[in-house]
């Protein structure tokens, strides 16, 4: 049987990432799971949880076998100072993207076949000279990747994202037709390359109020939302819209859909936070990689305190798996 081989990064070593990657590693997986991360952290962590762990260096010449419940295999990355949790330190910002290098090259490379992020204080790396908006970005430029789509997931409720982090002043200038029409096209075929929708049913939202009532709340929807919509509809895409925002998330309209596009961050990320938060996964499209992902932050506050939950990161490795191999799933 096939047994993929998933690395997880471990995120910002003084958030709640170690945490989840010890309370994953109790249970047992239908892949060969490696963690990037500092050795000692993890260990430390695990004393500070009260759970046992065995851990292994990770040797990349030996065959893939399932994850151990109790063991984890570590792709040692050595911080740069001591990591003292809920406390981020800019000297270990290197660390950070050190581990987000090795894991990536290592999938363009074939060494493994998705990688899984945990999350990162974006603010450290930025206070220490990176230029960091966030992984979805960052992997794009690592894996030169003409434009990146972020999807998040919840049960059968997908949403992407025409735009990400940006401040909501620069949302309605950044959605160009030409950013609209390449985000749909990535979200149509990367639902087929994925999850074996032949033919995805995209209903993509306005960007204004009432989609634009007409024109008289805004002019987006008119010129640039509804032309490329059409263009595409020719083509042959299933998409419809644009459809107003405080609608299309009714029960009754998600049937008619497999993902709604969203134009910006907060238009599509709170309803499936409300759904699922804690168990949602964030998936980048568009990338010649499989990346998956947690749905919150670093939870300072929270990190070896042992009130963490690694539900999130579970549905994210779980759904790495899946896609790596439909064939194979993981335990319990």
């Amino acid at each position: 049987m096939y047994v993929p081989r998933i690395v997880i990064t471990s995120g910002e070593p003084a958030g709640v990432g170690p945490d989840a990657c010890v309370a994953m590693a109790q249970t047992a997986w239908d892949a060969d799971i490696v963690v990037a991360a500092d050795a000692g952290l993890l260990a430390a962590t695990a004393r500070a949880l009260g759970l046992p762990l065995t851990i292994e260096l990770y040797d990349p010449s030996r065959a893939a076998a399932a994850h151990r419940a109790g063991t984890l295999k570590v792709l040692n990355i050595s911080t740069a100072r001591p990591v003292i949790a809920g406390q981020p330190d800019t000297r270990n910002a290197a660390y950070v993207i050190a581990m987000l290098d090795r894991a990536c090259d290592g999938c363009m490379n074939g060494e493994f076949a998705a990688m899984v992020t945990a999350p990162v204080q974006k603010s450290a790396l930025m206070d220490a000279g990176y230029a960091f908006t966030g992984h979805t970005e960052y992997l794009a430029l690592r894996t030169r990747a003409a434009m990146p789509v972020m999807l998040l997931l919840s049960g059968r409720l997908r949403v992407a994202l025409v735009t990400t982090h940006l401040a909501l002043a620069d949302v309605p200038h950044a959605i160009t037709r030409e950013r609209l029409r390449t985000t749909l096209r990535i979200v149509d075929t990367d639902l087929g390359r994925h999850f074996s929708l032949g033919k995805p049913r995209i209903a993509v939202l306005g960007l204004n109020p009432h989609a634009g009532e007409a024109g008289h709340l805004g002019r987006e929807e008119i010129e640039v939302i509804q032309p490329v919509i059409q263009e595409l509809q020719d083509e042959g895409l299933n998409i419809q819209g644009p459809v107003p925002a405080d609608t299309a998330f009714t029960p009754r309209f998600l049937q008619s859909a497999d993902v709604i596009v969203a134009m910006y961050h907060d238009q599509g990320l709170p309803v499936i936070k409300h759904v699922g938060f804690g168990h949602a996964v964030n998936m980048t499209l568009g990338l010649p990689i499989l990346r998956t992902s947690v749905d919150h932050g670093t939870a300072l506050s929270l990190a070896r305190t042992g009130q963490a939950d690694a539900g999130s990161l579970r549905a994210a490795l779980a759904l790495a798996i899946d896609i790596a191999a439909p064939s194979v799933h993981a335990g319990s």
